[in-house]
């Protein structure tokens, strides 16, 4: 491994790597526009320039390989006056659109300009004046101004996605990235783009102009879109989630995620949740907090089983819960009240191994294998014919379900509810809530519970690694985790003063949610 000294400090890097990496892994900061680490190199900011003892010109960091005994610098006067003309360079045509830019806040440009440029611009020319607002797709737009012609764009189309629906056309001046005629940006994959822009030239029509970034926080999570189980970060204010982004793991999903999971922040908030128990039947309903509609769901199952034995009693599980969860809530159902009839309710079962090839998977749960793993420890067996045979012969009195969270990848929602509604009693845990349920004919009880964005838990994904992850924040503060509502079923009382509180009342001038024509 090549060991060098870097602005002074001694660094060691694995063979291969280049200066610009040995910088990221030493922690020193260097001006750059067009690398990234996800992408092939192009060097064409010229911004990461270093002087290297020994070579008389400048090097850029990007493309030199970091060799055993280099001394680097880009804190001599020379790299820095450099650099200060190519930030010049770079920004000649720029806009001063900082105040309405929607990427003011976390802007490459702006942090850099601040850095290693704050020159006094010496341009007296009119700028070349390009394209604004231009529409690529479904999801992205794009100002032609702001753009610095890193191409990070273009080559994540072509080397990530290989769709190529981005080039950079005409020539100097008037260079300007654009879409392949007849091929708009749509690929699943579209809003990494948005991402790795270091300006904001390209923005993303779901969040554009709906928060100032600075309103806003953020926390590790892991995306509940499908099995790969991408690391990602959610962000988030008082008024809930508003957006999610991809946070590097190079072993599950390197620097990317996919566009349909950018939106599973979407049902997590409050407008889209069952905020109140509800107890009843079709048109007929009693509200009530949670944990009663919890403790008296815990009554019925008890006296369902005194009557009819364990068999009568029968638990649906869905991929989508956290590996802690499963645990106690089977322990409850199997060690209480002597359960062998748990079913895991799989959605699509056709497209469980469909791949488009770089990480979106037909299994759209976050944790089927850590379901598959609880239920084998339970010595769980039941097959689905099992259990629409007891509905249908009425040996089974009633049915509890623990999801789906997000009921848009179940596309047999309905069709399910139906069948288990044929018992007697549903008890449902969901967190959004549902017309099919309103419209159940059986003694129902729907029970708000928790978001993977509420709750600390783990997730197993398709490859079997178990990914843990924190507690983001907290939209419907009385809602219940499934290990909170395993409590309550077996008759404990929670304490309310140790769970986590909501983050208080929204802030309406935060954002907004109209949406003006592009």
């Amino acid at each position: 491994m090549p060991k060098l000294k870097i602005n002074g400090k001694d660094v060691e890097v694995p063979a291969g790597a280049t200066i610009i990496q040995a910088y990221k892994a030493s922690g020193q900061d260097i001006c750059h526009y067009c690398w990234h680490p996800g992408l092939s190199v192009a060097g064409v900011c010229r911004l990461c320039m270093v002087q290297v003892e020994g070579i008389p010109k400048l090097q850029i960091a990007c493309n030199t390989e970091a060799k055993d005994g280099m001394v680097v610098n880009n804190n001599s006067e020379m790299v820095k006056e450099t650099v200060k003309w190519g930030l010049d360079f770079h920004l000649i045509n720029h806009p001063l659109d900082c105040p309405i830019c929607d990427q003011a806040g976390e802007c490459g440009l702006q942090d850099q300009y601040m850095q290693f440029g704050a020159y006094d611009p010496e341009m007296a020319e009119q700028k070349v004046k390009k394209s604004k607002v231009v529409d690529l797709g479904p999801t992205v737009v794009l100002d032609s101004e702001r753009c610095i012609l890193c191409s990070r764009c273009t080559r994540f189309c072509d080397e990530v996605t290989k769709t190529s629906e981005l080039g950079i056309f005409n020539r100097g001046d008037h260079s300007e990235i654009g879409i392949v005629e007849g091929k708009p940006l749509n690929n699943n994959y579209t809003l990494n783009t948005v991402d790795i822009c270091p300006v904001g030239a390209l923005t993303s029509k779901d969040f554009r102009f709906r928060q100032r970034v600075w309103y806003l926080k953020e926390a590790d999570s892991i995306c509940p879109g499908c099995s790969t189980g991408c690391n990602v970060k959610v962000h988030y204010n008082e008024e809930g989630l508003w957006r999610v982004k991809p946070r590097v793991n190079p072993d599950v999903n390197g620097h990317w995620m996919c566009d349909v999971g950018r939106n599973t922040y979407k049902y997590v908030n409050i407008k889209n949740r069952l905020l109140a128990g509800k107890v009843g039947r079709r048109d007929s309903w009693m509200e009530m907090s949670p944990n009663d509609a919890t403790r008296t769901a815990g009554m019925r199952l008890k006296d369902v089983v005194d009557k009819h034995g364990p068999e009568s009693v029968a638990l649906v599980l869905t991929g989508q819960y956290t590996n802690e969860e499963y645990k106690d809530l089977l322990v409850y159902f199997v060690t209480g009240l002597k359960l062998k009839n748990i079913f895991h309710w799989v959605n699509n079962p056709e497209k469980l191994n469909d791949f488009d090839g770089l990480l979106f998977r037909g299994d759209r749960n976050p944790n089927t294998k850590g379901l598959e793993a609880a239920l084998k420890l339970a010595g769980s067996k039941g097959r689905w014919e099992d259990l629409q045979a007891g509905l249908n012969g009425k040996k089974i009195k009633a049915v509890v379900v623990a999801g789906p969270e997000d009921q848009s990848v179940y596309p047999d929602m309905n069709e399910k509810v139906a069948l288990f509604a044929q018992a007697d009693n549903l008890v449902w845990f969901t967190a959004c809530p549902s017309d099919a349920l309103n419209g159940s004919g059986a003694e129902t009880w729907q029970i708000p519970v928790k978001t993977h964005a509420e709750k600390a838990g783990t997730f197993t994904n398709f490859q079997g690694k178990e990914q843990k992850f924190p507690l983001a924040t907290t939209i419907v503060p009385q809602a219940l985790t499934l290990s909170e509502a395993a409590e309550v079923l077996a008759g404990k009382e929670l304490n309310w003063a140790l769970r986590p509180k909501s983050l208080g009342g929204a802030k309406n001038n935060y954002a907004t949610t109209e949406r003006g024509a592009l």
